[in-house]
């Protein structure tokens, strides 16, 4: 499998995603601003899941650009992570109903804790397999390391707060949303290298 389709096949899962949460948002039967108040929750967790998808949209993108060799194991690791991604709907659309219970919140800071989990065992995956200059490009990662933290914080206090646990879930979307250059500028400088390799080699000797 090339590394093209690899990225095709995991955008098209994402968009659809993204479509089938925003199907949730019910159409109200009134036409007034007030019959709107009702959607909040429903459109708060929609916001909070469109934000997630979009963030491991981008730094998926920027990840599969080191891949030069897409492996067996490089499919299966992705298809891990989209397998956890693919239950954001559910977990958004009860979580809204529910007006942010404390059950829902949980399984959302779950799902949310397993994605993570996932989206590193790929990176790993996709370094081993001949992309050391990934590894140097992230350095120590807080932020990858950090995240699984700040979700199990967020499970373990929903049972009293949920308030307090999307806050939580909030605060690390807030975190990733800042732009990282990292990945793509070593994926650059390795395909930089890469040509320059090439016109030496081509050089008549």
């Amino acid at each position: 499998m090339s590394r093209s389709r690899l990225e095709a096949f995991s955008d098209g899962v994402l968009a659809i995603i993204i479509t089938i949460m925003v199907l949730n948002l019910r159409i109200p039967n009134q036409g007034s601003f007030r019959a709107l108040a009702p959607l909040y929750p429903v459109f708060g967790s929609y916001v909070l899941s469109f934000i997630y998808v979009a963030i491991y949209w981008g730094n998926h993108h920027n990840m599969i650009h080191a891949v030069k060799r897409v492996s067996g194991k490089m499919i299966w690791t992705n298809m891990h992570l989209l397998f956890w991604i693919s239950l954001f709907p559910f977990c958004t659309g009860w979580m809204g109903e529910n007006h942010f219970a404390s059950a829902p919140t949980a399984l959302y800071g779950v799902v949310l804790l397993m994605a993570s989990i996932a989206y590193m065992m790929l990176q790993r995956t996709i370094i081993s397999a001949d992309a050391e200059f990934l590894k140097r490009a992230l350095g120590r990662d807080w932020k990858g390391k950090l995240s699984p933290l700040f979700y199990v914080a967020g499970i373990v206090v929903s049972p009293w707060s949920s308030e307090a646990a999307q806050t939580v879930y909030g605060l690390v979307a807030i975190l990733w949303l800042i732009p990282d250059r990292r990945i793509a500028r070593a994926v650059e400088r390795e395909r930089r290298r890469e040509r320059a390799l090439e016109k030496m080699n081509e050089k008549p000797t």
